[in-house]
């Protein structure tokens, strides 16, 4: 990371735009570039930078700029390994900026700048290989020109370029003015993998110290001269609004400047955060509750328990293949259940925040966010601007998991709107409380699933309805993914089921909008997971076999997951005899082009409280950049999908969120936490993502691993003690 304040960075970028040098951070022509990014006859010496994403300063510094957002998952520390890889720079003297909101840093897959969809390593991995190989090529050529020999007599090495058969060798700093001269080449020649020198290995993160010594700087960290604090009051209910009110207790607090009103609710800005939270909370406000004012999670059960009805109603169909109905009729055994998952709030670990700075001019924004395009184009539209007129820095973000990759930019136009009110740069702050009562969640669902067994215990039918509300439903990305009433981003996970089963229909039934909803960490997979995995098991329990040698049977066509689900049966010592009151479950999944299997060892107490102790582990996600950051992401996917199979829950009573903060909604303590036993795949399948998948599996490991121990099969998440607790007392 660049190690340099904030301001100076602000300071130096402004201070380029001035002089006409701003294209310091260019942007990425592959085709038809003239010439890179040359020095101004008679600059003072500038980085050379090839293409958008690297520049070269005079002091050996090489800085890429990432195009994805750093929320804890490790992209500052990959991206850069791969551009710097390829132009055999010198680590140690590899820096990482976060790339300004522009097209050349485009998703490459998605259109827009937007960090998600565990796509960051693998839709970044041949662009930046080409951004390091440019460089190299034109820093090997500068060093040829200069010393007057064949390109191909030269070679670069650990920040150098090296003429070994006259033993001279220049420095990347040395000749960045020289490269800065020279036509990029469009087609670099890449470097052959068995040459990396970064990539596969293990590579302690840039951006760790920063983090540890609290010199990194989060949204939450921003200054601004004559900036005011704003704390929103809005409505207790979805779909609320203002009856009236007063604003004359808030304004007599110590601190607070102004009491501005904008569409979402009352903004009461003040010198610090605490004056604004104080003022918010003595407001005199007349809330109108609007349509949903009667929301109740116990009647919206009924209304999806009414909405999954398999009989005579209709559904949108996600995947089908025979004839399932048939199959169940004629089936030797049939089971059936009802698995529920419910509305989860990401729970970030930083809050919400962000500031604006709206002036005549143009808009200037600092946020930790995962949506870049989609905010600056929300943000010109209020502003009344063009989006090239909206500059966005890209903070630290603590956590996002989603939240901060909202197509409605909710948080980034809040801001906006209250500056161009005030006429001052503020920071709007959300409380946690804001953010879990006024935020937006994974969607519940309610799942009807239905097999039929042949005479040997193998399902010959497999039928699954969801019911659940649409993420994508009047978003800007619902003409690619929301077809004919079926959304896919909640069916994925169980559309693809890898195991054998001839008779086969997957169905969607949407259920009505108003909460507010958006992709949480893994998204579908997140319950299609639990779902697929723990009824796979009732089907194994059902065949009186062993749940992985069943698998096994299931997965015949599919040898890359079964090699992964053997392999963690294997570390983990399936079968083994184990201390007393333990029990194994497994559970193994396919997302994002990932495979992760995982079984987890718990006891269930007296009470029904359930311990995880300990979690093996095993991942196939193709080539691997980073080692050591597969690793910490399948752990923290790991422990955020405990919390939610543990804990996590957002209920709704009279309209209201009922949970608050992490006291009502808990996450998983550092005493809760298991050993986490990780082993990844050499693996030459195409690159997956790392982000996500190691989160969907957790869930229906315990859950069978709890039906090991009880003989209680849990259905609807998150566990509840008093389910296994009375199973015990029974």
């Amino acid at each position: 990371m660049d190690r340099k304040p904030e301001t100076d960075r602000r300071a130096f970028l402004k201070a380029t735009a001035v002089t006409g040098g701003a294209l310091v951070i260019g942007f990425y022509l592959p085709d038809g570039m003239p010439k890179a990014l040359a020095l101004r006859p008679g600059a003072s010496p500038m980085p050379f930078a090839p293409n958008a994403f690297i520049r070269i300063a005079p002091d050996e510094s090489v800085t890429i700029l990432c195009n994805k957002s750093e929320m804890g998952q490790g992209v500052y520390t990959a991206l850069p390994m791969i551009a710097a890889d390829e132009m055999d720079a010198d680590w140690g003297r590899v820096r990482v900026e976060a790339a300004p909101a522009a097209p050349p840093y485009f998703h490459t897959a998605f259109g827009i700048q937007v960090t998600g969809g565990s796509t960051s390593v693998n839709s970044s991995f041949d662009q930046l290989r080409k951004a390091g190989a440019m460089a190299r090529t034109m820093l090997i050529a500068a060093a040829a020109e200069i010393w007057e020999v064949e390109p191909w007599s030269c070679r670069a090495e650990n920040g150098y370029v090296l003429h070994e058969a006259s033993a001279r060798k220049l420095s990347f700093g040395q000749l960045a003015a020289k490269a800065a001269t020279l036509t990029p080449p469009t087609d670099p020649k890449l470097k052959s993998p068995t040459d990396f020198t970064l990539i596969g290995r293990p590579v302690r993160r840039i951006d760790g110290r920063a983090k540890v010594t609290g010199q990194a700087r989060f949204g939450i960290d921003v200054k601004l001269p004559g900036m005011l604090t704003a704390v929103i009051a809005r409505p207790p209910v979805f779909g609320g609004s203002v009856k009236h009110f007063n604003a004359d207790k808030a304004k007599a607090v110590p601190g607070v400047r102004k009491v501005v009103q904008i569409d979402t609710g009352i903004a009461v800005l003040a010198d610090g955060f605490w004056a604004a939270k104080q003022g918010r909370d003595t407001l005199d406000v007349t809330w109108d509750d609007g349509p949903l004012a009667s929301l109740d999670s116990t009647t919206q059960r009924k209304q999806y328990e009414e909405l999954a009805r398999l009989d005579g109603s209709a559904a949108a169909v996600a995947a089908t293949r025979g004839d399932v109905h048939a199959a169940l009729a004629r089936a030797e055994k049939k089971l059936e259940a009802v698995y529920e998952v419910p509305y989860l709030a990401h729970a970030t670990m930083e809050p919400l925040n962000c500031v604006a700075h709206v002036r005549a001019d143009g808009v200037e924004i600092w946020v930790g966010t995962q949506m870049q395009t989609t905010d600056q184009a929300a943000a010109a539209q209020i502003a009344g601007v063009k989006p090239e007129r909206v500059v966005i820095h890209t903070m630290f973000l603590g956590g996002g998991f989603g939240r901060r990759a909202n197509p409605a930019a909710d948080f980034v136009k809040e801001a906006v709107k209250v500056s161009k009110a005030a006429g001052v740069p503020v920071k709007v702050m959300w409380t946690r409380e804001d953010d879990m009562r006024g935020g937006y969640y994974r969607p519940r669902t309610y799942n009807v699933v239905r097999a039929g067994l042949d005479v040997n215990g193998l399902p010959i039918a497999w039928l699954h309805r969801i019911v659940g509300q649409s993420i994508i439903q009047g978003t800007p990305f619902e003409p690619m993914l929301l077809k004919a009433e079926l959304d896919m981003t909640q069916v994925e996970g169980s559309a693809e089921m890898d195991y054998q089963i001839p008779n086969f229909l997957v169905e969607y039934k949407m259920a009505p909008r108003g909460v507010p909803v958006l992709w949480w960490r893994s998204v579908g997979h997140s319950f299609t997971a639990f779902v697929k995995e723990c009824f796979i098991d009732e089907c194994a329990v059902a065949a009186k076999q062993d749940p992985v040698a069943y698998r096994r049977l299931l997965l015949v066509d599919h040898p890359r997951v079964r090699g992964v689900m053997d392999l963690a049966a294997e570390k983990a010592g399936w079968g083994r005899q184990l201390p007393q009151g333990r029990t194994m479950g497994i559970a193994v999944h396919e997302s994002f082009g990932s495979i992760v299997a995982q079984v987890a060892e718990v006891s269930v107490s007296p009470a029904g409280e359930v311990s995880v102790h300990r979690v093996v582990c095993a991942v196939d996600c193709g080539p691997i950049v980073n080692p050591d950051t597969v690793r910490a992401q399948m752990e923290s996917g790991i422990v955020f999908g405990l919390s939610a199979a543990l804990y996590g829950r957002i209920t709704f009573k009279d309209g209201r969120v009922e949970q608050s903060n992490f006291h009502d909604y808990p996450i998983l303590r550092m005493n809760a936490m298991p050993s986490i036993e990780v082993f990844l795949v050499d693996s030459s399948a195409p690159m997956g993502g790392v982000g996500e998948p190691g989160t969907p599996p957790i869930a229906p490991a315990v859950v069978n691993a709890v039906f090991a121990a009880t003989g209680k099969r849990i259905r609807r998440l998150p566990i509840d003690p008093n389910e296994l607790k009375q199973k015990h007392d029974g």
